[in-house]
């Protein structure tokens, strides 16, 4: 892999986990935690990365627009950006950070780039597993600097292992897909870090994972990842997901055969 830009990012954002994050990890005071909304918390961390990695996001792309989850809580106009034109930066300084107040693992830091309004490049960094995935729109996957393909993987149901944040659905689709979960191999209630949802699909450790709540830095990362490497990430109808499209519910799975058994599975061919 040789690739200065997914380098020098990747770089960034070992050097804010370093810097904001793990320094503060179960080490947080009560004034150190707010909520933005009901169940909708922030740290000194979030903020801390947030500025550490935009303002090294603008020096390495001088006339570039930085749209991080913590500025579009204070400005959601921000995300007008995302279908503009040049390159847009979307951050996630900490993805996971309910985990992260509460000193549990997992959670990320996570970066996508858009050019044109279109997804070009993805980084997900899980500091204490010390996993850094990173890609660009159709040049492939790297995981710890190795190339990743997810297209291979077997499709059988009873044999497939994935995720669904099925609390965040509604009560008849839960319904569904708790009563589906029963065809496949196992459905694991998530980990409330979408980062590390999407790097255990490129590590193998599940074939799937089904999102309601969709906000861009969450997930533009991460379906670049998946996608770079085969795999698929659509909406419950089979639309392509956009980080700029508004609405519920994602799929993401190793590829084709497996998106479309546990959509069978888990939505009943939606």
């Amino acid at each position: 892999m040789a690739d200065t830009l997914l380098d020098d990012v990747g770089g960034l954002l070992r050097e804010a986990a370093d810097q904001a994050v793990l320094p503060l990890f179960r080490k947080l005071d009560d004034d150190d935690v707010a909520e933005k909304a009901p169940g909708d918390l922030v740290t000194v961390a979030d903020r801390a990365a947030e500025e550490l990695i935009s303002a090294g996001l603008r020096r390495l792309r001088p006339g570039s627009v930085v749209v991080g989850e913590e500025a579009v809580a204070d400005d959601p106009g921000l995300l007008r950006h995302l279908r503009g034109s040049g390159e847009v930066w979307l951050v996630d300084p900490v993805d996971g950070t309910a985990n992260f107040a509460a000193g549990r693992r997992p959670f990320a830091l996570m970066v996508a780039l858009l050019t044109d309004g279109e997804p070009a490049a993805a980084w997900v960094l899980d500091p204490l597993a010390d996993n850094l995935a990173v890609a660009r729109t159709g040049e492939g996957t790297y995981l710890d600097g190795r190339p990743v393909r997810t297209a291979g993987v077997a499709a059988a149901p009873g044999g497939l292992r994935g995720a669904a944040m099925s609390r965040f659905l509604p009560s008849s689709a839960r319904a569904r897909v708790e009563a589906g979960g029963e065809r496949l191999g196992e459905l694991l209630p998530g980990q409330h870090c979408a980062g590390r949802e999407y790097l255990d699909v490129l590590t193998g450790d599940q074939q799937f994972v089904l999102f309601w709540r969709t906000l861009p830095w969450d997930h533009a990362p991460g379906t670049l990842l998946v996608r770079a490497a085969g795999g698929v990430a659509r909406r419950f109808d089979g639309t392509e997901y956009h980080p700029a499209d508004e609405g519920h519910g994602l799929l993401v799975a190793a590829n084709e055969r497996v998106w479309f058994e546990v959509r069978d599975a888990l939505l009943g061919g939606a």
